[in-house]
């Protein structure tokens, strides 16, 4: 902005100069024009444009420096605005994941201290149980089933001799009597 400032300010200047240089004439020699001034010398402004264009130029380019500028800025302000928003509901969901992980976490150590609690006291139920087992387990009782099943067949068996035993007896005394 001061940098248009400043070039519109020259441009004035250079205008008012030229236009008072061609009415100067300080540098003739007398009253009398040479030959070779058919007009009086404005300067050479209107010969590719001379200073004068250049500082035009320069005040356009400022201008479009400017206009690109501050659309840039005002890109970039929208930019980190819509990032500070995004920002800020991120934070604030994270906050609250955080407390609920956070009450989780607790809840399920609590869960644990209580399922170690009642695992304590199940172990030691299966101690008593298993120390109450060992006083049963004496010799005249056999905790094996095959053990009983064992035993059954034996039993079973000499039943089962003693009936063949006793029939083929009855036999005989069948067989005699006849």
């Amino acid at each position: 902005m001061e940098a248009q400032t400043a070039v519109a300010q020259a441009l004035t200047v250079l205008k008012e100069f030229y236009e008072k240089a061609a009415e100067a004439t300080a540098l003739l020699q007398g009253k009398q024009k040479p030959e070779v001034f058919d007009e009086p010398y404005t300067g050479m402004q209107s010969e590719n444009g001379g200073v004068v264009g250049m500082l035009e130029v320069i005040q356009s380019d400022f201008a479009r420096l400017e206009t690109d500028t501050k659309a840039a800025e005002a890109e970039a302000q929208k930019a980190f605005d819509e990032f500070t928003s995004e920002s800020a509901v991120n934070r604030a969901a994270n906050a609250k994941d955080v407390e609920h992980k956070t009450t989780k976490k607790t809840n399920q150590e609590a869960a644990l201290t209580a399922k170690k609690a009642d695992l304590e006291g199940t172990q030691k139920e299966l101690d008593a149980a298993l120390a109450y087992y060992d006083k049963l387990k004496p010799s005249a009782f056999c905790a094996c089933f095959l053990c009983v099943v064992e035993r059954r067949f034996r039993r079973l068996s000499d039943v089962v001799r003693g009936c063949y035993f006793l029939e083929s007896a009855a036999l005989c005394v069948e067989c005699r009597s006849a």
